[in-house]
């Protein structure tokens, strides 16, 4: 074995135990606080640039706007140079530590990049404001969506929650851990600065006054691209999850996902809702497995137990994937 492959080796235990390591501190700590917390910082970013770009952008959303498009582009790419330009250089300075304390290090740095128990109970916190009143489901719902709550049912908010809850599993965890897996830190920080402008820049219209047709065009693309394996393989993940049961509905999966108009978040959304038995739709717009049955009181616990269980597979597909690359030095070695 070469000193080169010995080299490798090392790293991907140190970036196996530092998966392990941002999960443990998720689910015990939770999220940092907001002036310390690597996301907040990219929002604040992309709200001072997507200011500057709505001084210039036309307000037709049906009118080209190449001017727009491409300075949003520029500004998108500063931002990916910022992100994961500091992030290399923390991975650097964290991978001369002795293996144990480096993949602390990054663990600690990864974990505000994966936002699962943030997740979690942010969706058991709508279904118990819906067991207050359907007032307050929606009202806690808002927290989540940036539909318009206001004539959704108790059903249709359940949907809602367990919606989120599948879609930010891929989102918020398992894009995250796959983009860390092939290009370490910055993969990881670069994959949530593309989700988070794709969450205030992807907009086909006008949101809140703005046009962001051609303004978030560009954020809307790069985030297509790059959450296009993850979700697919976080739907696998729901599936796995489920047990052997679930699989027979792998076949009846892409034709579930394409009823939606994103081209990934229907993946996780369909698996969640076939392994489930449940009918999750967005009134005017999709209808996930038909003949399932509405969500009830108990199906966001059984949401979150999935979600959970999936998480778990992703998080030992990801270490096992860290040892697989690490002959090739891939992600493990700056």
């Amino acid at each position: 074995m070469s000193v080169a492959h010995l080299h490798a080796m090392g790293g991907a235990v140190t970036c196996a135990v530092a998966v392990w390591v941002a999960l443990v501190v998720d689910r015990c700590w939770g999220e940092p606080r907001a002036r310390l917390h690597p996301v907040v910082w990219m929002g604040r970013y992309l709200g001072w640039a997507g200011d500057r770009l709505q001084r210039g952008a036309v307000q037709q959303p049906e009118q080209r706007d190449w001017k727009i498009f491409w300075r949003a582009a520029l500004l998108w790419c500063m931002g990916v140079a910022i992100v994961s330009g500091a992030t290399w250089g923390l991975q650097t300075v964290a991978l001369m530590l002795p293996w144990w304390a480096a993949g602390l290090a990054l663990g600690l740095l990864l974990k505000p990049l994966l936002a699962w128990a943030l997740l979690r109970d942010e969706v058991q916190a709508v279904e118990a404001a819906l067991g207050q009143s359907l007032a307050a489901g929606r009202e806690r719902l808002r927290w989540l969506v940036s539909r318009d709550v206001a004539p959704l049912t108790e059903i249709q908010v359940r949907e809602s929650a367990i919606e989120t809850l599948a879609e930010n599993l891929n989102d918020s965890v398992v894009a995250p851990l796959f983009w860390f897996a092939l290009l370490g830190l910055p993969g990881a920080a670069l994959y949530r600065f593309a989700n988070t402008a794709d969450a205030m820049w992807g907009y086909p219209g006008l949101y809140q006054g703005r046009n962001w047709a051609w303004a978030g065009k560009w954020a809307a693309r790069a985030d297509d691209v790059l959450s296009w394996v993850p979700a697919r393989l976080t739907a696998a993940l729901l599936l796995l999850a489920a047990g052997l049961r679930s699989l027979a509905w792998a076949r009846r999966l892409p034709a579930q996902a394409r009823q939606t108009p994103s081209p990934n978040s229907g993946w996780p959304m369909a698996a969640m809702a076939l392994a489930l038995g449940l009918r999750l739709s967005k009134p005017g717009v999709y209808v996930l497995h038909a003949q399932g049955r509405a969500p009830q009181a108990a199906d966001a616990a059984r949401a979150v137990r999935l979600g959970a269980r999936a998480l778990v597979l992703g998080a030992v597909l990801a270490s096992l994937a860290l040892f697989s690359v690490a002959p090739l030095g891939v992600g493990l070695r700056s």
